[in-house]
C-alpha cells in the first residue's frame, strides 16, 4: 500500500498523504471526529469518536448538503423529489432518504467504506490495474471508557516507534502525535531547535504548508476529550506529550531491562495515577494493546456492562454468560 515495493523498487509513501487528507475530508462531512491515527506501510490505525448528538441536531438541509458533497449524483434524486413534493409519495421518500443519510453520517462502517474505496480507486489508477485492493474488511473495537481511550491513542501514536520505523515522536511521520506537535510548535513564538527542525521537516510538508481550499476536519484536541460522564479527561496536551516522550524511552529500554523501563515511567506517576493505570500496566498496554481484547476494550466493569447491553439489544450468543474476551486482561491492566 505504502512504503517500498520489494519487487519493483518503487516507493509509495505519497499514498500516506492520500489517506491523511481523505480521512480529514470525510471527518468534515460525517459526524465523526479524529482522535488519533497512524499510517503504516501496509495498514493504518484510526481512533474515532462518533458525535451522535451533533448528527441528530443537523437540519434536513444540512444532511442533504453533507451527503451530496460525498455522493454528488444523489443530488439528482433530491432535485427530482423536490420537483414532486406536491405528492405524498415524494414527501415520504424524501423524509426516508434524509433519515437514512443522517444515520449513515454517524456510521463508522460508511466512513470506512468511503475512505477505503477512494484510496483503492486512486491506487488502482496509479498502478493501471483493476480489482480488489484491500485484503479484507476493516476491524473495529469499541473503546468503553477513558482508560481504554488514552491507552489506545498512545498505542496508535507509538506504532512507528515500536515497528522501528523512527526513533522519536518528531520523526514519527503520518501520525497524529506528530501533527499535534507541529500544531503546538506553530503556536510557540520562541521555538526550540527541535521545534524548528520539526517545522522544516520535508515528510511533514502536508501538515506545515497550507492545503488547497478543500474542507478538512482538524484533530480533536486533548482538551475536548471527555469521559463517558461528560467530564474532561485528566490529561492535558502537555502532559500527554511528556507521557509519550517517557514511554518512548521506556520502550527503548524494555527489551534489555524492563525494571529500568518501568522506572522511567514512574517519573510520570502523577499523570498515570490521574488515568488510573500503573507504570507496569501502561507499558503492557502501549506494547500489546491489540492482544488483550476482542470487539471491545476497557475495564472489567465496562466490559461486563457492554456485554449486558448487547444481550438486551438482542445479540445472539451461544453461551451468553460463559465467557467475555478481555476480562482477565482488564483485571491485570486496570484492576477491578
Amino acid at each position: 500500500m505504502c512504503g517500498d515495493d520489494p519487487f519493483t523498487g518503487k516507493n509509495f509513501d505519497h499514498r500516506k498523504q492520500w489517506l491523511v487528507t481523505r480521512i480529514k475530508q470525510l471527518a468534515a462531512q460525517f459526524s465523526v471526529e479524529i482522535c488519533a491515527y497512524a499510517i503504516m506501510s501496509n495498514h493504518y490505525h484510526l481512533v474515532l469518536h462518533v458525535d451522535t448528538e451533533k448528527a441528530l441536531a443537523f437540519s434536513d438541509e444540512e444532511v442533504i448538503k453533507r451527503w451530496t458533497a460525498l455522493f454528488p449524483r444523489n443530488g439528482i434524486l433530491i432535485e427530482t423529489l423536490r420537483n414532486n413534493l406536491k405528492t405524498k409519495t415524494a414527501q415520504r421518500q424524501l423524509n426516508r432518504q434524509i433519515k437514512l443519510w443522517r444515520e449513515r453520517l454517524m456510521d463508522i462502517s460508511w466512513f470506512m467504506r468511503c475512505l477505503n474505496e477512494s484510496v483503492a480507486r486512486q491506487a488502482n489508477r496509479e498502478d493501471d490495474c483493476t480489482g480488489r485492493f484491500w485484503e479484507g474488511r476493516f476491524k473495529s473495537q469499541a473503546l468503553l471508557d477513558e482508560k481504554a481511550l488514552i491507552t489506545c491513542m498512545a498505542y496508535v501514536d507509538l506504532n512507528p516507534l515500536r515497528a522501528g520505523m523512527c526513533e522519536s515522536l518528531d520523526s514519527s511521520d503520518f501520525t497524529s502525535i506528530q501533527e499535534r506537535l507541529i500544531i503546538h510548535a506553530k503556536k510557540v513564538k520562541k521555538r526550540s531547535y527541535r521545534q524548528h527542525r520539526l517545522l522544516t521537516r520535508r515528510s511533514a510538508k502536508h501538515l506545515i504548508v497550507r492545503q488547497p481550499s478543500i474542507k478538512q476536519s482538524n484533530l480533536k484536541s486533548m482538551g475536548e476529550l471527555q469521559d463517558f460522564s461528560g467530564s474532561t479527561l485528566p490529561v492535558t496536551q502537555h502532559s500527554y506529550f511528556e507521557l509519550l516522550e517517557s514511554t518512548c524511552k521506556a520502550l527503548s529500554l524494555a527489551g534489555n531491562d524492563r525494571s529500568k523501563a518501568v522506572h522511567v515511567l514512574e517519573e510520570k506517576q502523577t499523570v498515570l495515577q490521574g488515568i488510573g493505570i500503573s507504570p507496569q500496566a501502561w507499558l503492557d498496554s502501549v506494547t500489546t494493546f491489540h492482544r488483550h481484547y476482542a470487539i471491545a476494550a476497557g475495564t472489567q466493569r465496562s466490559l461486563l456492562q457492554f456485554h449486558k447491553n448487547r444481550i438486551r439489544a438482542g445479540v445472539d450468543f451461544k453461551h451468553p454468560h460463559k465467557w467475555i474476551r478481555g476480562i482477565h486482561s482488564a483485571r491485570l491492566l486496570y484492576g477491578t
